[in-house]
Order: C-alpha cells, then structure tokens, then sequence
C-alpha cells in the first residue's frame, strides 16, 4: 500500500527523534535504521498507522539518497 506523503517540519522533527520500539534496532532512532532493515520492513509491509508512516517515509527517504536532509534535525 502506497501513502500520499503530506508532512511539515514537524512531522519530520517527529520522525527524526522517533525511536524504534520493537525488533532487532529497538531503541535505535528510525534515521538510524540501516537501509537494508528499512528494506525488508517494506518487503514484509508496514502497519498503517504513525510508525508504519513513518517507516515508509523513511524508506522513500533512503531510497531516493535523501537521508542528508534530515542531519540538522538530529
């Protein structure tokens, strides 16, 4: 399932201090996640709701080599 990803600075402010709350990185910041993590959450298919949004926004981010917009945030 594909989201319309419509989302301010807050939104990313949320999503840069977010911590993941289950699994193997649990603790670790959703920036922080490795790529190839984020990648086989997205092949086994995100959860809709705020943290499967923000997993998918966080993939779409990787994927596209746009994790230096998020440094400042840290």
């Amino acid at each position: 399932m594909m989201w319309v990803m419509n989302f301010d600075n807050e939104y990313l402010i949320k999503l840069a201090k977010t911590r993941m709350p289950f699994g193997k990185y649990k603790g670790r910041l959703l920036i922080d996640l490795p790529e190839d993590y984020v990648m086989w959450l997205s092949r086994k298919g995100f959860v809709n709701d705020s943290l499967g949004k923000m997993l998918a926004t966080m993939y779409e981010i990787q994927l596209n080599g746009l994790d230096d917009l998020l440094k400042p945030l840290r």
